[in-house]
């Protein structure tokens, strides 16, 4: 679990806004970003993010290279 046990995944997610609910979104640069940070600072898993939003590894490894090179930051990435 990517978050305290005290707090649910609803919880967790609220906290990031731009978050969309499923994976039928039109995917701009920001809300691949924010997908990229959520999983990065831990408010969702890597597994959660795929299975949310129907993304292959390569793709989320494309959104994180992405970005990464437009200056996002790791704050401790969980094993994917």
């Amino acid at each position: 679990m990517a978050y305290p046990r005290n707090i649910s995944i609803a919880d967790a997610i609220k906290s990031y806004n731009q978050l969309p609910r499923t994976h039928r979104v039109h995917w701009s640069k920001a809300r691949k970003d924010e997908v990229v940070r959520a999983v990065h600072d831990r408010a969702i898993s890597f597994h959660e993010a795929r299975e949310r939003y129907l993304l292959s590894r390569s793709e989320f490894e494309q959104w994180e290279a992405d970005y990464l090179a437009s200056g996002g930051e790791t704050t401790g990435m969980q094993d994917a």
